[in-house]
């Protein structure tokens, strides 16, 4: 419960605000009303699994995502992530770096995200998509900013790749805290204050 309070705790300070969420999970109820008058979309790998949710909450905003990555390329990615390309801050849809999600719904990359949270997509076995091109997104998006901040929280970073791809393209100069398997990064805007470096 401590671990969900972190993210809860910035949510009720924030909301209603843009909140995006890798993962649909039973929490997702949760989320939508605790962001109640603001936007709250969630991005899933299960098409069947939405279809369920959304029949117990039509409301819902979830769309389903292709993910062509694995767990097993985290190395092969984490070194390609620290190419320039990969350091160039902008709209992930334009970026020329690998780890950048190109395909998902055009109105994640035109709104403005408050929050973002990491619980997804699944990341346990070595042939699952892993979590290397959701972290480093949402890193980008949050950067991409007008102005202000996006705070990002990544869970299960009690394993490799969560704790490996959070510090490097979510940077820990910009953690803000961690409460056991979740950890809170504050990004600010890249784009209101130019020549920023990727990370502090």
């Amino acid at each position: 419960m401590k671990e969900v309070s972190v993210s809860a705790a910035v949510l009720s300070q924030k909301s209603p605000c843009n909140f995006l969420v890798f993962g649909l999970g039973f929490d997702s109820l949760m989320w939508t009303a605790l962001n109640h008058g603001g936007r709250t979309i969630f991005l899933e790998e299960d098409n069947s699994w939405i279809d369920q949710i959304k029949q117990k909450l039509p409301g819902l905003e979830a769309y389903h995502v292709k993910y062509d990555t694995k767990v097993h390329q985290a190395d092969k990615l984490m070194e390609m992530g620290r190419k320039e390309e990969c350091r160039a801050v902008g709209d992930p849809r334009f970026s020329k770096c690998e780890l950048a999600l190109k395909n998902l719904p055009s109105d994640v990359y035109d709104i403005e995200w408050d929050l973002i949270m990491v619980d997804a997509p699944t990341g346990y076995f070595d042939g699952a998509p892993g979590r290397m091109s959701a972290i480093y997104t949402a890193g980008l998006l949050g950067r991409n900013r007008e102005e202000g901040e996006a705070h990002v929280f990544v869970h299960d970073v009690d394993r490799v790749v969560e704790d490996s791809f959070s510090k490097a393209f979510l940077c820990e100069g910009y953690l803000t805290e961690q409460e056991g398997r979740i950890r809170h990064f504050t990004i600010p805007s890249h784009r209101a204050r130019l020549g920023r470096p990727f990370c502090p």
